[in-house]
């Protein structure tokens, strides 16, 4: 595992030594706890949500448990309790606290979490300064990417919350910045064929990104930009909900069971469609790309469109590397904004593709096993990145996963066509 593992690091390490990338990621995460009082840290909105105090210290916990413990490290850390309360799926590690009754965790207290994360950080610290290890490195390295999987969460968690409430509270002051008019859709031919998709040896990568391996591809197009606000509103005026034959049958039950008229967090009055964002209810921007659309909304859309969604692997062969940026910055815009090229930075994109193993895929050795391979069951796979992932996160290879129905991450569409 030492050596496999030890690889992942690679170009990463080279940027900013660990230990002061640990710090960077760390700190990120308390600065966008920042703005929540303890009350608005404490609540669960949902069973898919959680509260932002469970995030930050099941953070903590990741690597007071897979780091820490195994070196002996971990001694006095925490009371015993937490091993159970913040440990989120891992069967292997022993029991959890039930996750749709997170939110009833009123101890610790949100004052208690930041003294658990000082003591981890301080141990961590002391664990960089003593050197470490292939193996211990390549943990710690999984640790980081896993803390910012969850800086996305903390966002779109506390967006839920805070869309439950009538007073629309606000996580950040001003207004989204205005979209640039994005211009006619046009879609880009791509020749197929036999294509290499999935991450190399080198470089951090989870383990569901791997191994490298070929897909024949047929040809097709690709939209050279994601679907916007007005484009979809298009969809909706002109009864997309109501219409059985665009929709899978199990999206259509989806819709009637849930009465679904509209994206998560967008309404109507009198003055048009507005939409709940991390700085409240505000107008929709027809020319911003439409987000918090469920599997079963893309896919009708695209199917209205005379279009369809793409496969995973025509997706990575068309992108190119997301830009060079600093780990564990600050996050920027927190609103999509912009729907003009690129494939990062602004919604995961639903693919076609069901969320499985790549030919000789091989979990995480250890603990860690159980990261992603037990959920390869009925979810979709996305791709790119959105506007809440921290910098330095996305990858060509990354693989977001969710089931069908869910729409409170940061999702949208980019269309694509076969080429006949």
């Amino acid at each position: 595992m030492g050596e496999e593992l030890g690889r992942e690091v690679g170009a990463r390490a080279s940027i900013v030594p660990q230990k002061a990338r640990y710090a960077l990621v760390r700190q990120a995460t308390e600065r966008l706890a920042r703005p929540l009082s303890a009350e608005d840290q404490s609540l669960q909105s949902m069973p898919d949500a959680s509260p932002t105090k469970w995030h930050r210290a099941h953070t903590t916990w990741f690597f007071e448990t897979f780091v820490l413990e195994p070196l002996g490290r971990a001694e006095a850390l925490s009371p015993p309790v937490y091993k159970e309360l913040f440990n989120s799926y891992y069967h292997g590690v022993g029991p959890q606290y039930p996750r749709p009754r997170r939110g009833l965790l009123s101890r610790p207290s949100e004052l208690e979490v930041m003294a658990y994360r000082a003591a981890v950080d301080a141990a961590m610290g002391r664990l960089f300064d003593d050197g470490l290890d292939p193996r211990t490195e390549a943990l710690v390295e999984l640790g980081l990417h896993h803390e910012q999987q969850h800086q996305e969460l903390i966002l779109t968690d506390i967006l839920h919350l805070f869309a439950q409430n009538p007073m629309g509270p606000r996580y950040r002051e001003g207004k989204p910045p205005p979209a640039r008019e994005p211009g006619p859709m046009r879609f880009v031919e791509h020749a197929g064929g036999l294509v290499v998709i999935g991450q190399g040896p080198d470089g951090f990568a989870f383990d569901h990104e791997r191994p490298r391996h070929r897909v024949y591809l047929e040809p097709f197009a690709l939209a050279d930009r994601l679907v916007t606000w007005g484009e979809y509103l298009a969809f909706v005026e002109d009864g997309g909900y109501l219409r059985p034959e665009l929709w899978l049958s199990e999206g259509f039950a989806w819709v009637e069971a849930n009465e679904i008229a509209a994206p998560l967090y967008a309404r109507q009055d009198e003055r048009g469609y507005e939409v709940f964002t991390l700085y409240g209810w505000v107008p929709v921007d027809k020319h911003a790309p439409v987000t918090h659309l469920s599997y079963f909304e893309a896919d009708a859309f695209a199917r209205w469109a005379g279009a369809r969604l793409p496969t995973e692997a025509e997706w990575e062969s068309a992108a190119g590397e997301p830009p060079v940026e600093a780990v564990g910055a600050e996050l920027d815009a927190l609103a999509a904004h912009d729907a003009a090229p690129g494939f990062y930075g602004q919604v995961y994109q639903w693919t076609s593709s069901a969320y499985g193993p790549y030919p000789g895929f091989r979990p995480t050795p250890g603990m860690a096993s159980e990261y992603n391979g037990k959920f390869m069951c009925n979810q979709l796979v996305l791709r790119g990145s959105s506007a809440f992932t921290p910098k330095g996160h996305a990858r060509r290879a990354y693989r977001n996963y969710f089931p069908p129905s869910a729409r409170w991450q940061l999702t949208g569409i980019r269309l694509a066509k076969d080429v006949r």
